[in-house]
């Protein structure tokens, strides 16, 4: 299964939770949305790319699953995991992780 219908998947298990959407774009990327803040997406490159604590991020690169997400080339974002094709972390997982941390944010 390619990544675009991993993300697929996902978009269409994501859209019915509540608050979810996935309006616009974001980092140039198909994103999903919880309270107008993205919690996951694909990048423009085709990365699984998910919102997460900065510890977390950490752990998951020590483990080889990631690098730091960086849109723009020169300045990786500490909150932002970059799934790499050879992780076998689970997407499913990754996003409902990256969705509870989004909405425990947002005030």
């Amino acid at each position: 299964m390619t990544s675009d219908e991993r993300y697929a998947e996902l978009v269409k298990a994501y859209l019915i939770q509540p608050g979810v959407s996935q309006e616009g774009r974001g980092f140039g990327a198909s994103s999903l949305r919880v309270g107008g803040r993205i919690f996951a997406m694909l990048s423009s490159s085709g990365q699984f790319v998910v919102k997460l604590p900065g510890r977390r991020v950490k752990e998951l690169i020590a483990s080889g699953d990631g690098d730091r997400f960086d849109p723009r080339g020169g300045r990786p974002l500490k909150e932002w995991l970059a799934l790499r094709d050879s992780s076998s972390q689970d997407w499913d997982a990754l996003t409902r992780e990256a969705l509870e941390f989004v909405r425990s944010n947002s005030s």
